[in-house]
């Protein structure tokens, strides 16, 4: 099990002490994000005008939609890698498939070429007779 980690932070303008099993790293990474998300809607007269708990509420919903987003992109990309192993392992299966066939082609060629030059031996040697004989 990890250490605990306490890290000091700013968020919307407050100090704040994270604890966590994560590196400091990474809850100031934490932070930053929350506190670019506050920065963007700050930036909104419309979310300005808003309570604070309304505000709030805002933008735990926008980062649980991030979240979900990234949730449903993570699945998307794994069914993707999915679909490609499938493809590589058949494609795989396939090069093998084909590399025997060539290996007995190959057989196949040397069997022929060593038949030909068999009869080739034999051709030459019924001339010689052929030749002689005249």
């Amino acid at each position: 099990m990890s250490t605990k980690t306490d890290a000091e932070v700013i968020i919307g303008g407050k100090v704040l002490t994270l604890s966590g099993n994560e590196s400091e790293e990474y809850l100031q990474k934490v932070a930053s994000y929350i506190n670019s998300k506050i920065n963007e809607y700050n930036k909104v007269d419309s979310f300005k005008r808003q309570s604070v708990d309304t505000q709030n509420v805002l933008l735990q919903l926008n980062i649980a939609d991030d979240f979900f987003k990234a949730k449903k992109q993570i699945a998307v990309l794994e069914e993707e890698l999915q679909n490609k192993e499938k493809e590589l392992y058949g494609l795989k299966h396939e090069l093998i498939s084909a590399q025997i066939k060539l290996e007995a082609s190959e057989g196949k060629v040397k069997d022929l070429q060593s038949e030909a030059n068999e009869s080739a031996k034999k051709i030459v040697r019924l001339e010689t007779e052929l030749n002689g004989r005249k």
